[in-house]
């Protein structure tokens, strides 16, 4: 037996320790519950139950939101299971002090049970170690970058992140599956120092451990399991008093709030946030009567302007950030040197709701991975958005009282006080961060409604919205063009485009409304991609009919810089255009065109069928009424790379239809660029940002081309026009042409027409 004093003491002082915890837990949960219980409602998160749960256990245990990260994928899978798995290892710890030959009842002996143990101790403390040489390789060697370059650190995805909490996780878990490894193996040796038998069907991986220890005396042995569980014990407790005290901890947190998290997702069947943005929401409600407007009181925000105007999810989100990095490592804004990070806005956010709430916190210390002296540098560059250390915080928030974390601790507005106006107009809503979440955060939702608060309640926005706001609102369109020009486009065909209510009475003649789009109208490039489709389906004997100077913008430009109110009286006009045209099946050129009609008109009463055209044009060449021919002999072979548009591959999970088509072009190479699909770089167009100037860092079209050229290719092929616009403008040397897809396809087809003889036949 182990000396009565060092039972006694380790008894005392475990149980001592564990009351702290338990207060100090107990505190932290409820600060938590109160954080929440604070927000505005949301009715829309709770039901249907039964679909929720099964959405929430599913992505839990298959782990499907780790996309593109397989090792990362598994480790974390064991260091999940481990945690309530060894819960129980915990329980007998407290036994073990007062007698180390306790096990736990029924289970305590089985060989299962034993198994379990020791396969999850070991994989749970390898696990943890793979992530930590992880995170230590990307945050201590970034990609390499110019020496004299102030962002050469921005290249890890753990930038900004808080390193000594994941230090501190981490090294818990390390010690805790260390202890049970141990005692398992000392266990073992108590048992053969019995006279028993410590066979490899009761202690698979921890019985060599026992082999080493067996030739110590029993007394030393069951003073080793005293003072092993103690060691488990305190570990265990000290991060519960961490946590507690430090409720703002997501990376500690996130274990039980992504739980909720996950289930109180906005799709309840398990999508991520993309495509459709969600509706504004007035009393827990979504806004989509205007008539509501007239309703409301005066004093009711729109949007989101300050922390009382987060909705419990919202501030749920915030609290549930892990600082992984994931949606920062592929965000074409920082990637591009522009303030906005989505995991440092997320954090910014987090510590303004932590300090207005006035709770004592510790101090916050500077991550490893900025060096305050560089800090000042990117400040005064205007790179670096307002995160949550200390010192930026102070630069960005100069006026006022600051919190203990730095920020502001007075319930003002976000932006600026706590989120630079930079921040939130440099984002593209590519979903990059969406997508990349594995506790699903809606990153572009919450920008969404700080724009929406600053351009409907405050008439803040940048000065290059004004003229689209302005055409959108008088003229129907961002371009601020007159409807009469928008048949332009069809003036050199060599054939007659139905106007539905002119030449034809209704979309009930046609197969298709082509729904030709206000860049498809007015913007050069864009109308070469409305011809090439439009004789493309008149080749292919498809039907079709447009609405001429009747069609007005769906309103995702007024909609993506939070203009809802604008974008309701658009899309409400354009749903009733189409009613009245009795349009059923609408083929689209644009990806944001199509996010909208497919998915936002559902949301104002309008539903539709909507086909891309890269979809369509797919099918047509899959039957063979559209066939086409490879370059003559003596042209050059083209080499193509396809350009995922964000809103039609990212947002609506479009991106095999237009490379099936790319396929079928004869004589065609095709290559990917590093970054495509899911991954793809934006075009830098999307969030209304095809209006706004950058001025700030790289050209996020010219990145993109970059990427481009060097794969090799000679053409990139787009699917949207604001894509072409973006990618077609870009500087650069030797820059490879941009071309949409219907364009290419129209050449090959032509070659067809050309070669074929008067009676059709290839000659």
């Amino acid at each position: 037996m182990a000396s009565p004093v060092i039972v006694t003491v380790s008894w005392v002082f475990a149980w001592l320790v564990t009351l702290i915890a338990l207060v100090s837990l107990g505190r932290g949960i409820a600060h938590l519950v109160r954080q929440f219980s604070q927000g505005q409602p949301d009715h829309t998160r709770m039901r249907p139950v039964g679909k929720r749960l099964w959405t929430m256990f599913s992505a839990i245990i298959t782990h499907r939101e780790f996309t593109h990260k397989p090792v990362v994928k598994v480790a974390h899978w064991f260091v999940m299971v481990s945690f309530p798995l060894l819960f129980l290892t915990l329980l007998s710890g407290y036994a073990h002090l007062r007698n180390p030959r306790w096990s736990l009842p029924l289970i305590g002996t089985w060989a299962p049970w034993q198994w379990l143990v020791d396969i999850f101790a070991w994989a749970g403390l390898l696990a943890i170690i793979v992530l930590m040489v992880i995170r230590y390789r990307s945050g201590h060697r970034p990609k390499p970058l110019p020496a004299d370059t102030p962002l050469r650190k921005r290249t890890s995805r753990f930038f900004g992140s808080t390193r000594w909490q994941a230090l501190f996780v981490e090294w818990v878990i390390v010690i805790v599956c260390g202890c049970v490894v141990v005692l398992r193996g000392l266990e073992a040796a108590h048992v053969v120092a019995d006279g028993g038998d410590a066979s490899w069907w009761h202690y698979p991986l921890t019985g060599w451990i026992g082999s080493l220890a067996s030739s110590a005396a029993p007394s030393t042995l069951a003073t080793a399991i005293v003072l092993v569980s103690l060691l488990k014990i305190l570990v265990s407790m000290l991060w519960m008093v961490v946590i507690g005290v430090q409720t703002s901890m997501g990376v500690a947190w996130h274990r039980f709030l992504a739980i909720v998290n996950l289930y109180a997702r906005r799709n309840a069947d398990g999508a991520k946030s993309l495509g459709p943005a969600a509706p504004m929401l007035v009393d827990g409600e979504p806004l989509t009567d205007l008539d509501r407007l007239d309703d409301l009181p005066d004093d009711v925000p729109l949007g989101v302007g300050t922390a009382q105007d987060l909705t419990w999810k919202q501030r749920l989100d915030l609290y549930s950030c892990t600082e992984c990095g994931r949606c920062q490592e592929l965000c074409p804004a920082w990637n591009t040197e522009k303030p906005l990070s989505p995991k440092l806005l997320v954090l910014a956010l987090r510590d303004h709701v932590e300090s207005v709430s006035r709770v004592e916190l510790t101090d916050m210390d500077v991550p490893e991975e900025i060096d305050p002296g560089e800090d000042k540098t990117l400040i005064e560059k205007g790179v670096l958005p307002s995160p949550h250390t200390s010192d930026v915080l102070h630069a960005l928030s100069s006026s006022g009282a600051t919190g203990p974390l730095g920020v502001r601790d007075t319930d003002g507005p976000l932006v600026p006080d706590v989120i630079d106006e930079g921040v939130l107009w440099d984002c593209t809503m590519c979903g990059a961060c969406v997508d990349q979440c594995p506790v699903d955060i809606e990153h572009v939702d919450d920008i969404l409604n700080l724009r929406r608060h600053q351009v409907l309640m405050e008439s803040a926005f940048p000065r290059d919205l004004a003229r689209p706001f302005r055409g959108m609102e008088k003229k129907g369109n961002p371009y601020n063009q007159s409807a009469r020009k928008r048949l332009e486009w069809a003036k050199n065909l060599d054939f007659e485009v139905p106007v539905i209510g002119e030449d034809i009475e209704s979309a009930d003649d046609v197969e298709y409304v082509l729904w030709v789009g206000c860049a498809g109208a007015y913007d050069d490039r864009a109308k070469k991609t409305t011809a090439a489709l439009a004789e493309l389906l008149h080749t292919a004997g498809v039907t079709f009919g447009v609405l001429g100077s009747a069609e007005s913008c769906t309103g995702d430009p007024a909609r993506r810089a939070g203009n809802e109110i604008l974008f309701q009286m658009l899309a409400s006009a354009a749903i009733d255009t189409l009613n009245e045209a009795h349009a059923r099946k609408i083929v689209v050129t644009c990806a944001h065109c199509f996010n909208t009609i497919a998915g936002e008109f559902p949301q104002l009463g309008g539903t539709f069928e909507v086909i891309h055209h890269t979809q369509l044009l797919n099918r047509l060449v899959r039957e063979n009424r559209l066939t086409p021919l490879p370059p003559a002999p003596g042209e050059r072979h083209q080499t193509i790379t396809y350009h995922d548009p964000c809103f039609l591959g990212r947002h609506n999970r479009l991106f095999e239809a237009p490379r099936e088509l790319l396929g079928s072009l004869p004589s065609v190479d095709m290559v990917e660029m590093p970054r495509n699909r899911e991954r793809a770089m934006c075009c830098g167009a999307g969030g209304a940002r095809a209006w706004m100037e950058e001025t700030r860092g790289t050209r996020i079209a010219d990145n993109r081309m970059d990427e481009a050229r060097e794969s090799g290719a000679h053409v990139v092929a787009t699917a949207c026009p604001y894509c072409s616009q973006m990618l077609g403008s870009a500087h650069g040397e030797n820059m490879p042409e941009v071309k949409d897809v219907a364009v290419l396809l129209l050449e090959g087809v032509h070659r067809h027409r050309d070669a074929a003889g008067d009676d059709g036949a290839i000659t």
